[in-house]
């Protein structure tokens, strides 16, 4: 394909040359001096041979090199082998250079393309084992409790309630797996738009907050809002920022001491006037340094069987930071072991001007 290609450019490079300075030089010599018709087609032929064959040897040798080079960047595309391009710019040159410069961008374009699809396909794998893995626990706790009962301990009044009420817990925590599930894949497939409003903030934490507190004086946990301004409006989609607040404080109870609290407010934002940044602040047991980097990976937990214990399907924070992303939003998470956790994340403010 490349030889075709080559010699075509070369043969009409060569052959339009050719001819035109065939044309012009036997007509200078008609103009200076009378030629007979045999010495006009001698002249001709020997100008058109010579012009053609210089011609078509510069044309090789302008040519070769950077049709080699678009032929091997697109054997490479089709053998997944990539190189590294430099200054892919456009700049001036001929039709072979733009052709040279759109391979080398196609190639990575391709690469950045397939690296994408790797990094979904390991993505995929990892996600369904970690599903598994999470699914086969209550699944098999709730067949062991079953299978029990139907063997002659439901007829055992100081067992079967036990049991029962064991079985159903396993049960919820599917049911509440199943509804995370659902949602994280809405939010990562772009499914679940939000729904951008003008929300007073204050009204938001307090509706929150009010509706967990029967959780938190089971847990013996006090929960604390630091006022702020009630007339401070965001620009945000009110549930899903229900969400958010509602997993972190739920965190900071589940995994508070007895005794402990739960800290709500906000933090001073000096180099941004635009945001405002929301803190949920605990007294809990805290986490390494090398554990904050990956708490908002799916299924991701500091201590595994106290997360369990307690109900927690691992998807909490996953489903917090792509809510917050989707906002175009950051979420920082400060931590120390047996100290506590500070998880805080920012909204845009509302800002009416009046005319």
């Amino acid at each position: 394909m490349t030889k075709n290609f080559f010699s075509t450019i070369a043969l009409r490079t060569a052959g339009f040359s050719s001819i035109a300075m065939a044309i012009v030089s036997v007509g200078l010599l008609v103009y200076l001096k009378d030629f007979t018709r045999a010495e006009l087609i001698l002249s001709f032929s020997i100008i058109f041979f010579s012009g053609f064959v210089t011609v078509y040897s510069v044309s090789a040798w302008l040519h070769n090199k950077r049709i080699n080079e678009i032929n091997r960047v697109l054997k490479n595309i089709s053998k997944k082998k990539f190189e590294e391009y430099e200054n892919l710019e456009e700049k001036e040159g001929d039709e072979l250079d733009y052709l040279s410069l759109q391979a080398k961008k196609a190639s990575k374009m391709v690469e950045k393309e397939l690296l994408r699809l790797n990094k979904i396909e390991n993505y995929r794998k990892e996600f369904i084992g970690d599903i598994s893995h999470e699914l086969k626990t209550p699944i098999f706790a709730i067949q062991g409790f079953i299978e029990t009962l139907l063997n002659g301990a439901i007829h055992d009044k100081e067992v079967n309630e036990v049991f029962l009420k064991k079985a159903m817990r396993n049960v919820n925590r599917l049911i509440y797996l199943t509804k995370d599930l659902m949602e994280i894949s809405k939010l990562e497939t772009g499914e679940m738009k939000s729904n951008f409003q003008e929300v007073y903030l204050h009204d938001v934490v307090l509706d929150v907050v009010e509706s967990l507190q029967y959780k938190a004086q089971k847990e013996d946990v006090e929960i604390l809002v630091n006022e702020f301004d009630k007339n401070l409006q965001v620009k945000a989609d009110r549930n899903q920022i229900k969400q958010v607040l509602i997993n972190l404080i739920e965190n900071g109870i589940k995994y508070n001491q007895e005794g402990g609290r739960v800290e709500v407010g906000l933090l001073p934002t000096k180099k941004d006037s635009e945001r405002v940044r929301v803190y949920i602040k605990d007294t809990g047991i805290g986490m390494e340094v090398k554990d904050i980097s990956r708490v908002t990976e799916r299924f991701f937990r500091v201590d595994k069987s106290r997360s369990r214990d307690k109900g927690g399907t691992g998807l909490g924070l996953a489903i917090v930071k792509h809510i917050i992303e989707a906002h175009g939003e950051a979420l920082h998470i400060e931590s120390e072991p047996d100290v506590g956790s500070t998880f805080s994340f920012t909204l845009t403010k509302v800002s009416h001007v009046s005319l």
